[in-house]
């Protein structure tokens, strides 16, 4: 069967939020070229508001990192490796027996018809090109989503995200505070954000920032609300994780703090709004202890960005 006469096509992608933004790109493309297939993400159900979002997506199938079995979602025509370079990955789709699997080159999962894998690509190009090779018209830039139906909890505010997945890519909390103390002193509401299990790092945040106790939303975002404190915000300050795909998917001008991994493999599209500080070196993104090339930038410097990114959008 031709991949483009799909009737059910099932994309892996069982990674966090902005993994999920980053192959916008790559799922629309597959959303056009099979208009007549149902598409299932598998994917964290968490994830789901947004994934339903992009409009690339039927439904979801819950999944997660530990790539264990998928929950049998019926016949797959096309299953579409849009996680990982393989085996693992690979394997967990072949087991569905679909039709055709569509994934990188790898022969230790006796999969050989796909291109190979480039470990300097950004990760939007990745999957795009994995599409492409298979028939599939991709745009790069087609990150953009529409806001969410709900409402901001705090609309115009200035966003500042402390948290990261791994402590490498964590700015310093005081850090933080000291950009959000300035902001709010040039008169901006400024709100913190945080995951689950980031609220202690948010909390210290909003005290050594002297901000408003009831401008701590560190768990009380679900992430249909995020999304919408994100696309009505007036700034975002974070560091390489999720929310900064976020202030892209929105458009939201952005201060992004980078380090160890370089901008050219997970940063922004080169617009005006995005502002990237990095100190161009490069290490571990998954270290323990926060990467020195990280702990070169200066509040200074990213209160100088900020009020950069706020005069060109005011």
């Amino acid at each position: 069967m031709a991949v483009t006469a799909a009737r059910r096509a099932l994309v892996l992608r069982a990674l966090g939020l902005g993994d999920l933004l980053t192959a916008v790109p790559a799922l629309r493309a597959l959303r056009r070229g099979m208009p007549g297939a149902r598409i299932t993400l598998a994917a964290p159900p968490a994830l789901a508001p947004l994934a339903l979002a992009t409009g690339a997506v039927d439904d979801v199938l819950p999944a997660d990192s530990g790539l264990g079995p998928l929950p049998p979602p019926g016949p797959v025509d096309a299953a579409v490796n849009l996680h990982g370079r393989g085996p693992q990955s690979h394997r967990v789709l072949a087991a569905l027996r679909p039709a055709r699997l569509l994934a990188f080159a790898h022969t230790g999962a006796l999969h050989t018809d796909g291109p190979d894998w480039d470990p300097g690509e950004h990760e939007v190009a990745r999957w795009c090109r994995l599409v492409r090779a298979y028939g599939f018209d991709a745009d790069p830039d087609d990150l953009d989503l529409a806001p969410p139906a709900v409402p901001s909890p705090a609309p115009g505010a200035v966003v500042v995200h402390p948290g990261a997945a791994f402590a490498a890519r964590r700015w310093p909390a005081e850090r933080f505070a000291a950009v959000a103390a300035a902001l709010r002193a040039g008169g901006e509401r400024v709100v913190v954000t945080g995951g689950p299990g980031e609220g202690p790092l948010a909390h210290g945040v909003v005290e050594l920032a002297g901000l408003d106790p009831r401008d701590d939303l560190a768990g009380r975002t679900h992430l249909p609300q995020l999304a919408a404190l994100v696309a009505g915000a007036r700034l975002v300050v974070c560091g390489d994780t999720g929310v900064a795909h976020l202030a892209t998917a929105f458009r939201t001008p952005s201060v992004l703090l980078f380090g160890p991994t370089p901008p050219a493999r997970w940063g922004p599209p080169d617009r005006a709004e995005h502002r990237v500080l990095w100190a161009g070196r490069s290490g571990d993104p998954h270290g323990g202890e926060p990467h020195p090339g990280l702990l070169e930038i200066s509040a200074d410097q990213a209160v100088e960005a900020a009020g950069k990114a706020l005069t060109l959008h005011a």
